[in-house]
């Protein structure tokens, strides 16, 4: 049994199409916390983090865009994270956009450093996210929580990463947009890479199985980010940055059983679901499944669907 605890994260600073701040009420009228403990869970909702007063802060990159409001973000979900964590339970943060992660892996790093061990992270996503404020031609800051987590320089406005991820610690799994910034700053990274050529050649299990061995032997926390357009938009429409040649919903959730097999998950983001791009709720209720099959349910319990 997993003591999982919410925390909602309404977050739409870090990109600039309005209703991902609708994501964590979304969760929970799909059935988050019901669908976990009927798996023999429990489930504590702390209810969605407050946005703290905001500090004056500045970027050189003119482009980028409400940063005081994502350093505030950052700082109040980095708290609440590691608060969580210390207390023994597993965390799922409701997003809110990927700028979310500034704050929870942060939080996940000032644990795992607590208890004397090495943070992993896993990074279920069409996109890199490597950018940093200096690089960034959009200004969208969801596109920068790799760089940060990492200890790449350019967040001087951010609170200090608490103990940046080491490259090969972080594992880039189904990325397919890239731009030409980016792929230059990957290049000369040691980030373990598995874009959708790698997963095309080499299949699902193989890349994902080698990752998780690596954390295991290592005895580290694992830090899973599951954005919505790691799925393919065909099966998952509610979000602002869909990319095509995403992932099925069979092989998502073999990638979440895999995940729940190896029991090394410590902490999980959900993010980019914007409730008002989604068809009839479906995007949330799939994300709803694949977080239960990291809890367990195996792919011959689905339930029949209605539409």
């Amino acid at each position: 049994m997993t003591n999982c605890i919410l925390i909602g994260a309404p977050i739409d600073s870090g990109q600039k199409r309005a209703g991902c701040l609708m994501g964590p009420a979304a969760y929970r009228v799909a059935g988050l916390g019901a669908s976990i403990t009927d798996l023999g869970h429990t489930v504590a909702d702390w209810g969605d983090v407050a946005l703290p007063t905001l500090a004056p802060v500045s970027c050189p990159n003119p482009a980028v865009h409400s940063l005081a409001e994502t350093v505030g973000w950052t700082a109040a979900l980095a708290d609440r994270t590691a608060e969580a964590l210390a207390t023994g339970a597993f965390p799922i943060i409701l997003g809110g956009d990927h700028s979310l992660a500034l704050g929870s892996v942060s939080g996940a790093a000032r644990h795992a450093r607590s208890e004397g061990r090495p943070l992993f992270v896993l990074w279920l996503d069409a996109h890199s996210d490597i950018h940093t404020p200096l690089t960034t031609q959009s200004g969208n800051l969801h596109g920068t929580p790799v760089a940060y987590i990492a200890g790449h320089s350019g967040f001087d406005a951010f609170p200090p990463f608490p103990d940046p991820v080491p490259e090969d610690h972080i594992c880039l799994y189904g990325i397919r947009s890239v731009d030409p910034a980016e792929h230059a700053s990957l290049l000369k990274t040691d980030m373990v890479i598995c874009d959708m050529r790698v997963l095309d050649e080499r299949g699902i299990v193989a890349p994902l199985r080698e990752f998780l061995e690596r954390v295991r032997a290592e005895n580290g926390l694992l830090h899973v980010s599951l954005d919505v357009d790691f799925l393919d938009p065909s099966i998952a429409p509610a979000v602002g940055t869909t990319v095509p040649g995403g992932t099925t919903f069979r092989e998502a959730h073999l990638v979440m059983e895999l995940l729940h097999e190896s029991a090394l998950v410590t902490s999980l983001d959900l993010v980019e679901l914007n409730p008002f791009l989604d068809e009839r709720g479906r995007t949330a209720k799939l994300m709803v499944e694949l977080v239960g099959s990291l809890m367990g349910r195996k792919v011959f319990d689905r339930p029949t669907r209605s539409y």
